[in-house]
């Protein structure tokens, strides 16, 4: 095997291993992170501004970058599927 086969066979290898240490629990994010600037009502509200699931998803990205969080995409997704599975339920 040639050096560029075995470094591409250990970048696969250790691919599992970083995003285990990269990824943060969804519920972990949000409470560091969402409740900062509101509390849990703003998601059961009447009158709250997300309709549809991909609202949810723009808007999670939207607080992400107002932040200056540098979540990665998948994060971002996650914290979108847990507020929508914990209030929206869309």
């Amino acid at each position: 095997m040639t050096p560029l086969k075995y470094a591409v066979l250990a970048g696969f290898l250790l691919m599992p291993l970083a995003s285990a240490t990269v990824a943060e629990p969804a519920l972990e994010l949000v409470q560091q992170n969402c409740v900062s600037c509101h509390q849990s009502e703003v998601y059961t509200r009447d009158d709250r501004l997300m309709q549809t699931y991909d609202d949810l998803l723009a808007q999670v990205r939207r607080c992400e970058l107002n932040l200056g969080l540098s979540w990665f995409d998948e994060q971002i997704e996650q914290v979108a599927r847990h507020l929508n599975q914990e209030y929206y339920k869309f």
